[in-house]
């Protein structure tokens, strides 16, 4: 299961969110969001377990706790929609 991190710290980092979902099981990948300029991240990333059932108690029992003084928001993330162009063809 794909899951959705929000309201991240500046500071935490992709092993900080790897220790944390690793309590509950198998920690398939890791990614926080940066800016592309900056390279700061935009306090969100996404945390993937292959076990739906580890999932969804690390979101159970993390949604809401405080990671590095704030209160990080954990869900189950929805699907990516394809992009479409909102150039018109003249």
């Amino acid at each position: 299961m794909n899951m959705y991190v929000g309201n991240l710290s500046n500071n935490v980092t992709e092993n900080d969110l790897n220790e944390l979902f690793s309590e509950f099981g198998n920690v398939e990948s890791v990614n926080i969001i940066t800016d592309r300029f900056s390279e700061q991240s935009k306090g969100f990333g996404f945390v993937e377990m292959p076990d739906n059932s580890e999932a969804d108690k690390a979101i159970k029992a993390l949604n809401g706790t405080e990671l590095k003084d704030q209160k990080i928001k954990i869900s189950q993330a929805e699907n990516r929609r394809k992009r479409t162009s909102r150039r018109r063809r003249r």
